[in-house]
Protein backbone atom coordinates (compact mmCIF):
# COMPACT_ATOMS: atom_id res chain seq x y z
CA UNK A 1 0.00 0.00 0.00
CA UNK A 2 1.11 3.56 -0.64
CA UNK A 3 -0.22 7.07 -0.39
CA UNK A 4 -1.59 8.27 -3.73
CA UNK A 5 -2.04 11.94 -2.85
CA UNK A 6 -4.04 14.37 -0.76
CA UNK A 7 -7.77 13.59 -0.76
CA UNK A 8 -9.25 16.69 0.85
CA UNK A 9 -8.97 19.45 3.41
CA UNK A 10 -11.96 20.26 5.63
CA UNK A 11 -13.08 23.81 6.45
CA UNK A 12 -15.77 25.01 8.82
CA UNK A 13 -17.44 28.01 7.21
CA UNK A 14 -18.79 31.05 9.04
CA UNK A 15 -21.00 31.69 5.99
CA UNK A 16 -21.56 28.31 4.31
CA UNK A 17 -23.02 29.51 1.01
CA UNK A 18 -20.56 32.42 0.60
CA UNK A 19 -17.60 30.12 1.25
CA UNK A 20 -18.76 27.65 -1.39
CA UNK A 21 -19.38 30.49 -3.84
CA UNK A 22 -15.82 31.82 -3.32
CA UNK A 23 -14.18 28.45 -4.03
CA UNK A 24 -16.36 27.90 -7.10
CA UNK A 25 -16.28 31.41 -8.61
CA UNK A 26 -12.66 32.30 -7.83
CA UNK A 27 -10.76 29.02 -7.73
CA UNK A 28 -12.76 26.98 -10.22
CA UNK A 29 -13.90 24.19 -7.90
CA UNK A 30 -17.19 22.45 -8.66
CA UNK A 31 -19.86 21.31 -6.24
CA UNK A 32 -19.70 17.58 -5.65
CA UNK A 33 -21.64 15.63 -3.05
CA UNK A 34 -23.83 17.40 -0.45
CA UNK A 35 -25.12 15.88 2.82
CA UNK A 36 -26.22 16.39 6.41
CA UNK A 37 -25.31 14.24 9.39
CA UNK A 38 -27.53 14.97 12.39
CA UNK A 39 -25.53 12.68 14.74
CA UNK A 40 -22.65 15.19 14.43
CA UNK A 41 -24.91 18.24 14.37
CA UNK A 42 -23.96 18.79 10.72
CA UNK A 43 -26.80 20.64 8.99
CA UNK A 44 -24.89 21.13 5.74
CA UNK A 45 -21.70 19.72 4.31
CA UNK A 46 -20.39 19.65 0.75
CA UNK A 47 -17.39 18.29 -1.06
CA UNK A 48 -15.95 20.72 -3.60
CA UNK A 49 -13.90 19.13 -6.36
CA UNK A 50 -10.75 20.87 -7.61
CA UNK A 51 -10.10 21.59 -11.28
CA UNK A 52 -7.59 18.69 -11.37
CA UNK A 53 -10.42 16.32 -10.29
CA UNK A 54 -8.12 14.77 -7.64
CA UNK A 55 -8.24 16.93 -4.52
CA UNK A 56 -11.25 18.32 -2.72
CA UNK A 57 -12.25 20.81 -0.07
CA UNK A 58 -14.92 19.67 2.37
CA UNK A 59 -17.05 22.53 3.68
CA UNK A 60 -19.04 22.25 6.94
CA UNK A 61 -21.64 24.64 8.32
CA UNK A 62 -20.56 26.86 11.22
CA UNK A 63 -22.43 24.85 13.88
CA UNK A 64 -21.18 21.39 12.87
CA UNK A 65 -19.56 19.43 15.71
CA UNK A 66 -16.54 17.86 14.03
CA UNK A 67 -13.03 16.94 15.19
CA UNK A 68 -10.63 19.81 14.52
CA UNK A 69 -6.94 20.49 14.81
CA UNK A 70 -6.03 23.46 16.96
CA UNK A 71 -8.60 25.97 18.15
CA UNK A 72 -10.82 28.51 16.48
CA UNK A 73 -9.35 31.97 16.21
CA UNK A 74 -11.15 34.48 18.41
CA UNK A 75 -10.87 37.16 15.74
CA UNK A 76 -9.69 37.47 12.13
CA UNK A 77 -6.33 38.77 13.39
CA UNK A 78 -5.69 35.86 15.78
CA UNK A 79 -3.25 33.15 14.80
CA UNK A 80 -4.24 29.64 15.90
CA UNK A 81 -1.08 27.68 16.69
CA UNK A 82 -1.12 23.92 16.26
CA UNK A 83 -3.59 24.26 13.40
CA UNK A 84 -3.41 24.17 9.63
CA UNK A 85 -1.29 27.15 8.57
CA UNK A 86 -2.54 27.77 5.04
CA UNK A 87 -3.80 26.21 1.82
CA UNK A 88 -1.68 26.57 -1.32
CA UNK A 89 -2.91 26.21 -4.87
CA UNK A 90 -0.87 25.96 -8.06
CA UNK A 91 -2.14 28.55 -10.54
CA UNK A 92 -1.26 29.58 -14.09
CA UNK A 93 -1.01 33.27 -13.27
CA UNK A 94 -0.56 34.54 -9.69
CA UNK A 95 -1.36 38.16 -10.58
CA UNK A 96 -4.70 37.31 -12.23
CA UNK A 97 -6.00 34.95 -9.53
CA UNK A 98 -4.87 37.36 -6.79
CA UNK A 99 -6.86 40.21 -8.38
CA UNK A 100 -9.86 37.94 -8.92
CA UNK A 101 -9.81 36.84 -5.27
CA UNK A 102 -9.62 40.45 -4.06
CA UNK A 103 -12.52 41.39 -6.35
CA UNK A 104 -14.55 38.56 -4.74
CA UNK A 105 -14.07 39.74 -1.15
CA UNK A 106 -10.68 38.31 -0.16
CA UNK A 107 -8.30 40.50 1.84
CA UNK A 108 -4.75 41.10 0.65
CA UNK A 109 -1.97 39.66 2.80
CA UNK A 110 1.13 39.38 0.55
CA UNK A 111 0.94 40.84 -2.95
CA UNK A 112 2.27 38.88 -5.94
CA UNK A 113 6.05 38.78 -5.98
CA UNK A 114 9.04 36.52 -6.53
CA UNK A 115 10.56 34.84 -3.48
CA UNK A 116 13.90 33.05 -3.20
CA UNK A 117 13.87 29.94 -1.00
CA UNK A 118 16.96 28.28 0.44
CA UNK A 119 20.40 27.50 -0.90
CA UNK A 120 20.79 26.85 -3.75
CA UNK A 121 17.98 29.34 -4.31
CA UNK A 122 14.65 28.15 -5.65
CA UNK A 123 12.75 31.15 -7.00
CA UNK A 124 8.97 31.00 -6.80
CA UNK A 125 6.22 33.45 -7.68
CA UNK A 126 3.44 33.59 -5.14
CA UNK A 127 0.85 35.73 -3.35
CA UNK A 128 -1.19 35.20 -0.18
CA UNK A 129 -4.73 36.27 0.69
CA UNK A 130 -7.25 35.85 3.49
CA UNK A 131 -10.38 34.29 1.97
CA UNK A 132 -13.72 35.87 2.86
CA UNK A 133 -14.17 32.94 5.30
CA UNK A 134 -10.75 33.56 6.89
CA UNK A 135 -8.56 30.80 5.40
CA UNK A 136 -5.08 31.89 4.48
CA UNK A 137 -4.61 30.91 0.85
CA UNK A 138 -1.36 30.96 -1.11
CA UNK A 139 -1.32 31.10 -4.89
CA UNK A 140 1.86 29.77 -6.46
CA UNK A 141 2.93 29.36 -10.06
CA UNK A 142 4.25 25.91 -11.04
CA UNK A 143 7.57 25.08 -9.42
CA UNK A 144 9.51 21.85 -9.00
CA UNK A 145 10.11 21.31 -5.27
CA UNK A 146 11.56 17.82 -5.84
CA UNK A 147 15.21 18.11 -4.84
CA UNK A 148 15.74 14.32 -4.84
CA UNK A 149 17.54 14.48 -8.18
CA UNK A 150 19.68 17.42 -7.11
CA UNK A 151 22.34 17.80 -4.43
CA UNK A 152 21.40 16.09 -1.14
CA UNK A 153 20.05 18.45 1.52
CA UNK A 154 20.78 17.54 5.15
CA UNK A 155 17.79 18.49 7.33
CA UNK A 156 19.46 17.64 10.65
Amino acid sequence: MSVKGLSHVAIQARDYKATITFYIDVLGFKLGHHWSLPSFQIKEASMLISPDQRTCIEIFDNDAVIPAQGKKALSEDDIAHGALLHLAFYVDNVDEIYQKAIAHGARAFIEPDHLSLGEPPLVIKNAIIHSPNGEIIEFIEDVDFDMSTRAHVNLQ
